[in-house]
């Protein structure tokens, strides 16, 4: 999680409640962290949870505009530049988006979230070689993103890598919690099932 955020925990809950939770999870997690940065004062990371509710809301110019603020008052805050770059794809604003991943692994290159994310975005794009780097260079900082090893599975899939895509298939179920994501690991194993009968 972001090394240069007040509020680690209620950040790394809220990205945990957007991957895997309900949108009022995650709305939930975001209120908290507002008014916690709100009333310590933590004018920054308050920007940051409002531009959160923002992407919940679907409002991503106005989101941009908080993340803005928040990279303001901390330059070395790799999420904001993240996820301002997330909020500039959902606008169609793909080539910029790019140069704000950028900028957030130079500001924090020991984030894994912003390699996922400009993974994530590579892969959506065709670009799938180029994106396998980045997922792996997530797994490097963080070998317990399940969510990582989901994407780099469709990466791999996408190369017609079949072997490589099911290992990384079968790491996400082995990382996601017993009893959790019932749907998600359904689909998954799913997904297994699939790749396994094709290489019989």
């Amino acid at each position: 999680m972001s090394r240069h955020c007040e509020l680690p925990g209620l950040r790394a809950k809220l990205d945990n409640a957007i991957t895997y939770g309900t949108l009022k999870e995650s709305a939930a997690c975001a209120k908290a962290g507002l008014d916690k940065s709100s009333k310590s004062g933590f004018t920054g990371e308050a920007e940051y949870f409002r531009g959160q509710l923002d992407i919940l809301k679907k409002n991503f110019v106005s989101a941009i505009g908080h993340f803005d603020a928040a990279i303001k008052y901390n330059p070395l805050d790799g999420a904001a530049y993240n996820d301002r770059a997330l909020c500039m794809v959902e606008l169609g604003i793909i080539d910029d988006a790019f140069a704000y991943f950028d900028k957030g692994i130079k500001v924090e290159p020991d984030y894994a979230t912003v390699y996922h994310n400009k993974g994530w975005l590579l892969n959506n794009i065709g670009r799938h070689s180029e994106a396998v780097k980045y997922f792996n260079k997530a797994l490097e900082l963080e070998p317990g993103r399940a969510v990582t090893y989901d994407n780099l599975a469709d990466a791999l899939y996408n190369l017609e890598d079949r072997r490589g895509a099911l290992k990384a298939y079968k790491k996400v179920l082995a990382l996601l919690k017993p009893g959790a994501c019932r749907a998600i690991r359904k689909e998954i194993a799913g997904r297994v099932r699939s790749i396994e009968k094709g290489l019989v």
